[in-house]
């Protein structure tokens, strides 16, 4: 049986499992075909970014289980999740992948909404008069 390599990434409130096999480079999101999740071709970029940086391009076929969120939330934490299970492929590629800022977890939330305003930082119009 191959090796399998799987890792978790996590952006806002989405969450992505990656499971990386050796293979053709195909890619499942969530049992849909890559480019039928992410329908623009600037989405799909970002996806294939971390192996772009890591010259893996059709080497591994990619099983992503991702939930919450967003497209954009979605789409940071599979960034995430493809950059840590291509370090536990090779444990080299540590360096390269930082510079490109792919080991990184942003951890940035939407900040709550406070009482009194009608957002977390705005506030309600003021009339002196």
């Amino acid at each position: 049986m191959s090796e399998t390599f799987s890792a978790t990434g996590r952006r806002k409130t989405s969450t992505a499992r990656v499971t990386l096999t050796p293979g053709s480079g195909s890619i499942v999101i969530n049992k849909r075909p890559f480019d039928e999740y992410f329908g623009t071709l600037s989405l799909q970029n970002q996806v294939l970014h971390p192996f772009q940086v890591a010259n893996a391009m059709k080497q591994f076929d990619v099983a992503i289980n991702t939930k919450g969120g967003g497209v954009t939330g979605q789409i940071g934490a599979i960034q995430l999740g493809i950059a840590r299970a291509l370090l536990k492929t090779n444990e080299e590629l540590r360096d390269t992948l930082r510079e490109e800022d792919l080991l990184t977890r942003d951890s940035r939330k939407k900040e709550r909404k406070k009482a009194g305003q009608p957002k977390a930082r705005k506030r309600f119009q003021f009339s002196k008069r």
